[in-house]
């Protein structure tokens, strides 16, 4: 069977447990790159998240009377102001972390992105989002493509996959990204303990630093190796960053984790994070202290917030940037099992030291009529007013410093979207 370099780093490096001196060069790369590194943290949103949930227009009455028992009640709204549409905006009552932010000018809310006759899909939805190409979604990710054009040689840690399978964003031909859900369980794996695994694990060594040049394949699985057991010790050390405030959730002890490969400054470039359970067809619980919608907003702002809060007080604020997106907004009227069904326009957000906050795009106006322009599918839909691609192409231009026309094939770079 063969195996790729994708899937032999998918694991994690699972079949190792014992950490080892990484290579010199590996070590002062790391050093470097760790010193002055931007952090970009992307972070899925699973399912497909309600944007009028999470961001509402308090003042529209066609919220209300479309949303019949989910709608969040105006007095509830935590206002945060209004938009270049004059729209009057607040977000969901348990995102009080989330406003503190954006009142300190560090969030920006993208308003209505998407693209042209967008899938309803979860898989295809999620798979265009990705790679950043609505007419190929299969693809490699928008982030593998970009660190493939990196200059080599490239960190073995240069990013980081807070899940056990490898996500098309990442993606690459090149850059193989492992998969780190736990910090503390990313070792050299042997049965024995003592003098045996210390043999074990030079063993080890020896063999994957023997470079065949006459069997690439098997020097492709030893390079492999080497790489990802060069990276144990660098990972041992986000193992022991254990600072209090973050959630004893799944999204908390992820977002803890980047914190602490941040603050190790392992040379880690780019992160992936995921909280899902936004598929809310049905009780979406958007108001109840208990219900489904309003415990994924307090998930993603406990965690959220302990994550600002950390890397502020670490002094990584300015070098952070948390980008956000989901496969696709939901259906504006409720359905009738209290739930909201696929939909089209989507709402990202950016988070950061160096973030311009405030609103980009403009809100959906959700009178019904047809010849409604932001609304699209007779109505029924939010119409996309901000090319997803624009804002990605922002971030690899003004962030990552990399060249957006290179990564996304084309020029999608918009002067007026400049949250950073």
């Amino acid at each position: 069977m063969k195996i790729t370099r994708r899937q032999f780093v998918k694991g994690g490096a699972a079949a190792f447990t014992m950490t080892f001196a990484a290579p010199e060069f590996l070590s002062d790369l790391a050093r470097a790159q760790g010193a002055s590194v931007r952090n970009l943290i992307v972070l899925y949103l699973s399912g497909g998240n309600d944007a009028l949930s999470m961001l509402v227009p308090y003042n529209d009455s066609f919220y209300y009377s479309r949303r019949g028992s989910i709608a969040v009640p105006a007095g509830s709204v935590l206002q945060i102001g209004t938009d270049s549409s004059g729209v009057a905006l607040g977000l969901h009552p348990r995102l009080t972390g989330l406003r503190q932010i954006f009142n300190q000018g560090g969030l920006a809310l993208i308003q209505r992105t998407g693209y042209d006759n967008q899938s309803r899909s979860h898989f295809q939805g999620t798979d265009i989002w990705s790679t950043a190409n609505p007419a190929n979604s299969t693809g490699l990710g928008w982030i593998g493509r970009y660190l493939d054009l990196l200059p080599s040689p490239v960190d073995p840690l240069v990013g980081w996959n807070t899940t056990r399978d490898l996500p098309r964003v990442l993606q690459a031909n090149k850059v193989a990204v492992p998969a780190i859900p736990n910090p503390a369980q990313y070792s050299f794996n042997s049965p024995n303990a003592g003098v045996e695994a210390q043999v074990e694990r030079a063993a080890a060594i020896r063999i994957n630093s023997h470079v065949p040049v006459d069997r690439p394949e098997v020097a492709f699985v030893y390079g492999s190796a080497q790489a990802a057991m060069a990276t144990l010790d660098r990972v041992a050390q986000v193992a022991t960053y254990t600072p209090g405030g973050y959630p004893n959730t799944p999204f908390g002890q992820a977002m803890r984790a980047v914190a602490g490969a941040m603050v190790r400054g392992i040379g880690t470039k780019v992160f992936y994070v995921t909280t899902g359970g936004f598929d809310t067809h049905s009780g979406q619980g958007v108001n109840q202290v208990n219900g489904s919608y309003y415990g994924l907003m307090g998930i993603l702002n406990d965690g959220l917030i302990a994550f600002y809060n950390d890397i502020r007080n670490q002094g990584l604020l300015g070098d952070t940037l948390l980008l956000t997106f989901s496969e696709f907004g939901r259906r504006i009227n409720e359905n009738g099992s209290a739930g909201t069904d696929h939909g089209a326009g989507s709402l990202m957000m950016a988070m950061g030291g160096r973030v311009n906050g405030g609103f980009y795009g403009t809100a959906a106006r959700l009178n019904p009529d047809p010849q409604n322009p932001t609304l699209e599918n007779g109505g029924n839909d939010v119409h996309f007013a901000v090319d997803f691609r624009s804002v990605y192409a922002q971030v690899i231009d003004r962030w990552l410093g990399g060249n957006s026309q290179n990564v996304l094939s084309g020029n999608f770079a918009r002067p007026d979207l400049s949250f950073i």
